[in-house]
């Protein structure tokens, strides 16, 4: 049967259970820094102003909650590291958990000059490439000979460093910009995070049971742990009506996680990667859909607009909390794809991958999703 190898035999379940205070402490970390950030936020001025166009809240609202998530995420990773000190791998471990705090802390400070200072596209996509490279600087990228070898394809050691280098700049840019884009409504970007991150952790849990990797498992359900408890400890702060926004430092901090998730899972069998890649399958949709219906509009790819899925699912008159709930159960969807994708051959998941997104692409299409009209056509000088 497809879900008998879910546990596998190397580890047992209760293995995973001793990390699971990581869940807690980067909860309640993010959860008191996302207060205390709130507070600074609105005694500073620090908030993000409607203009009825593209930010059609009310009344300011307060940024900084993505600083509050980095927090939980660091309390979460370093109780984690608690954890590992026994383990025979414990240097590349914490080689690798520090750079990815590192880069995400790169990544959340260009999102928060963004949110005060508004910077210019070319210097967010330098940090955000910044960021990606100490990726590579701690040894975390895609081993591309499992996916070459198969198929064989002949890979220099040049020609596969080259490629890593330009997979993972793409991946960190990628998915960074797509959250970026996704965070449009309350509770939107940081509940989707957190299905995403849920379905990673499940992808995490199943191959650490195999033994699929002696320091990428501890680091996958690590950072997973800490993102799902960053996010839930933001997300009361978050959900309608918002009382502080995540900002880009959330949106790019989140993007950065995310990506180096996907990543992490490119080191064995190429289905856990694609399967990844598909539970991320919202984001890469909305992004698809925006630029393209810029382009067919001939509007400038990188500037604001309210025509997003979300945008258009409220101008059509659902209300926001079902659009939102509509948005949870699309991601729902294409999470729980991603894991059956893992648990099939590797064919047939290449298949079922490009099914997803070619049926993705005619729903929108036959919705109409990539027409700009009205106050889809409103735009905004600030860039995505």
């Amino acid at each position: 049967m497809i879900f008998d190898n879910i546990i596998g035999p190397v580890k047992p379940i209760t293995w995973v259970f001793q990390f699971w205070p990581i869940l807690a402490a980067s909860f309640v970390g993010s959860l008191g820094a996302t207060w205390l950030c709130k507070k600074i936020a609105i005694k500073f001025g620090i908030v993000d102003r409607p203009d009825d166009l593209v930010k059609t809240h009310k009344e300011p609202i307060a940024y900084l909650g993505g600083v509050g998530m980095f927090v939980g995420l660091t309390v979460g990773v370093l109780v984690g590291l608690g954890y590992l000190r026994n383990e025979e791998f414990l240097s590349p471990m914490l080689k690798w958990l520090l750079g990815i705090l590192c880069g995400g802390a790169i990544a959340c400070f260009i999102g928060l000059a963004d949110d005060i200072f508004d910077m210019k596209p070319r210097q967010k996509i330098l940090g955000q490439a910044a960021a990606a490279v100490v990726l590579l600087a701690v040894g975390i990228s895609p081993n591309l000979y499992r996916i070459t070898e198969p198929l064989n394809l002949p890979m220099s050691e040049t020609i596969e460093r080259i490629l890593s280098i330009f997979i993972v700049v793409f991946f960190v840019l990628g998915a960074t910009n797509s959250l970026n884009l996704l965070d449009g409504l309350d509770g939107l970007c940081g509940g989707v995070t957190a299905i995403i991150a849920v379905a990673m952790l499940l992808l995490s849990i199943h191959l650490a049971t195999w033994g699929s990797s002696e320091v990428g498992d501890p680091v996958r359900i690590i950072i997973c742990l800490g993102l799902v408890g960053g996010v839930c400890g933001f997300l009361p702060f978050n959900r309608y009506p918002a009382k502080i926004f995540m900002g880009d430092a959330g949106s790019m901090l989140l993007g950065f996680i995310v990506a180096t998730l996907m990543i992490l899972f490119a080191e064995g069998i190429p289905r856990w990667w694609m399967a990844s890649i598909v539970v991320f399958g919202l984001p890469i949709l909305d992004t698809a859909v925006a630029l393209v219906r810029r382009l067919l509009n001939h509007r400038p790819l990188f500037v604001s607009d309210r025509g997003h899925i979300y945008d258009q699912m409220i101008d059509r008159g659902i209300p926001l909390k079902k659009t939102v709930a509509i948005c949870y159960l699309l991601a729902s969807i294409y999470a729980v794809i991603g894991l059956v994708m893992s648990q099939i051959r590797t064919v047939y998941a290449a298949v079922v991958h490009l099914f997803v997104f070619v049926v993705s692409a005619l729903v929108v299409w036959k919705k109409d999703y990539l027409k700009m009209e009205g106050l889809r056509g409103s735009i905004h000088k600030k860039e995505d």
